[in-house]
């Protein structure tokens, strides 16, 4: 048995994230993790709301409500949908936690033993029409580097070049519009990432699996320009985590907050904590700490490309710089942007399509076969209505759901509601299991792999291998000349069904559920083996017609959806 760790970019708190933010961490780390369980190993899935920062504060304002009962609440939203879509978290936390508190101060506290924090008085942006500093992230202008208009003040996600506000041209708030703004001087930390680039570089060298994606992006952070850049790791917010060092205070550094991006991926450590509490103290250190077992765990992290620098230097100098034993990643699975019917999905515009909106016209299985079968791996991808009815009707209804349909409703009316005996396999049928060996092989080597798409076309063949199968056996055709033989073909049909629900369950759970509950079968290892697999369902084993597994998606539906979410959710 195997153990891994496997954590998603956790989501902002400030209201329910888009299709796009579920395909680029969460719902791929979900496949991986439903595939891992499947195959028998031990999985500690972990995901958690991001809390703290200026973002929360104005939502918060927005609604009316403290920011602390604002959190509380949305992380409920959150949660709630995530469960719809079938993410099969162990933990869902939240980086407001007391846990998460403890270790972020635990972790700002090592860091200044070894040197590695830095005092600095800079100028910071301060809004007089917003009547507060403006974080990084809440200056807009435009980039000096690439010309994009939308800027912010710590990073351009056109060209992702890191970037201090005072490098914008014609910087604005981003909370007012207001451009009056001016600088004035405050006292903050500093990680000095600066002294530890040669082990970051060394350490991402020796990740040669990681996508190329990964690894660009990491090298052009450590390597453009004047390299990589101290960083600051506290913020003048009332919302956040107090700045502590350890349990001590910190001279100099009163009322003032860790910058959220500082404690937000130590939340994937605390996250841990938080499921111990939840679990009757089950032991997380032997997740997450070599010198207590976790030197055996394979840790992979996914997330977009937007979260990789933060992931690959800061996370990672925090986890060096403390001098502990903690887990670093192993494989960082990451993803390019999927784009929505010509333009971007965007929360803070509300352009395109919601989670909740999603599950409320469709059952999650549609979404997250679609999502997955064209996950923005090596590019940047497009969702439009057009193709997501095609890839619906096709895949699920046309070729999964037609075969399920037509092998019982056959059975049912020549055979009743048992397995028939009939023949033993002929020539056919052992093609066919051959083909289904190599397939599944190839299945799970892209799924060890974490390549969703190729994973995701392999299984279609060997949905579409079934539906070949049925037209060259032609059991309607068959039993009018030997029963014993449609008998035979039918049975295999039934067996296959079986397959397919177990081959299928990382992808579409409530589908494979379905499968298996009409299949009458209570557990279900991973097959491995054609042959043994296609014999589960013996002779007089009794079935059940399932329900259509897959409505098709009418011309009509697709253009009232294309009218209802083509403009800005409000």
């Amino acid at each position: 048995m195997q153990r891994h760790l496997i954590t998603s970019a956790i989501p902002y708190i400030n209201g329910i994230k888009h299709l796009g933010n579920l395909i680029g961490s969460q719902l791929p780390a979900d496949l991986y993790a439903r595939y891992q369980r499947a195959r028998g190993n031990e999985v500690l899935f972990l995901c958690a709301t991001d809390e703290h920062g200026t973002p929360a504060e104005l939502a918060a304002a927005k609604a009316g409500k403290p920011v602390a009962e604002y959190c509380a609440e949305m992380h409920a939203v959150q949660a709630k949908i995530a469960d719809g879509f079938g993410l099969s978290f162990d933990h869902f936390g939240r980086s407001s936690s007391p846990q998460n508190h403890a270790l972020t101060q635990h972790f700002a506290g090592r860091l200044a033993d070894a040197g590695l924090i830095r005092e600095v008085s800079e100028k910071q942006v301060y809004s007089n029409a917003d009547g507060r500093y403006l974080p990084d992230r809440y200056i807009e202008g435009t980039c000096p580097n690439c010309g994009y208009d939308k800027a912010r003040g710590d990073q351009c996600e056109n060209c992702t070049k890191q970037l201090d506000p005072t490098d914008l041209i014609d910087p604005r708030s981003a909370i007012s519009g207001s451009t009056d703004l001016e600088v004035r001087e405050t006292k903050h930390l500093y990680l000095r990432q600066s002294a530890l680039k040669d082990d970051l570089n060394a350490w991402i060298d020796s990740k040669s699996d990681w996508p190329v994606l990964t690894t660009s992006i990491a090298k052009k952070w450590l390597h453009d320009g004047d390299g990589l850049q101290d960083r600051g790791i506290t913020r003048d917010l009332d919302w956040g985590i107090p700045v502590r060092r350890g349990d001590d205070d910190w001279p100099g550094m009163e009322g003032k907050v860790f910058y959220v991006w500082f404690d937000a991926p130590i939340e994937y450590i605390a996250c841990a904590g938080e499921w111990s509490d939840a679990n009757d103290g089950a032991d997380w250190e032997r997740w997450w700490r070599t010198d207590k077992g976790a030197a055996d765990v394979r840790y992979t992290q996914f997330m977009g490309k937007d979260n990789v620098p933060f992931h690959t230097l800061s996370f990672p100098a925090t986890i060096l710089g403390s001098g502990e034993p903690w887990k670093m990643v192993d494989h960082l699975k990451s993803f390019n942007y999927l784009n929505y019917d010509g333009g971007q999905f965007s929360t803070s515009q509300g352009r395109g399509v919601f989670m909740d909106q999603a599950l409320n016209i469709l059952p999650s299985d549609y979404w997250r076969w679609w999502l997955l079968s064209n996950c923005p791996e090596t590019s940047d991808s497009e969702f439009t209505w057009e193709l997501f009815q095609q890839g619906v009707n096709k895949d699920l209804a046309d070729v999964l759901g037609n075969f399920v349909s037509r092998v019982t409703k056959f059975c049912r009316t020549k055979f009743g509601e048992t397995v028939p005996k009939g023949a033993e396999f002929g020539q056919l049928e052992t093609e066919l299991l051959t083909d289904l060996n190599a397939r599944i092989a190839r299945y799970c080597g892209f799924m060890d792999a974490m390549e969703v798409r190729k994973s995701a076309q392999e299984l279609r063949a060997i949905w579409v291998a079934g539906n070949e199968y049925l037209q060259a056996a032609a059991p309607w055709a068959t039993i009018k000349e030997d029963e014993a033989q449609a008998a035979m073909q039918i049975r295999l049909g039934l067996n296959l069904i079986s397959l397919y629900a177990a081959l299928s369950s990382p992808f579409i759970p409530d589908a494979a559920k379905a499968l298996q509950k009409a299949m009458r079968i209570d557990e279900q290892n991973w097959p491995v083996d054609a042959k043994s697999a296609t014999s589960l369902l013996r002779p007089g084993h009794a079935f059940s017609v399932p329900d259509n597994l897959f409505a098709k998606i009418t011309d009509e539906q697709r253009e009232n959806w294309q009218e209802q979410f083509s403009g800005v959710r409000t």
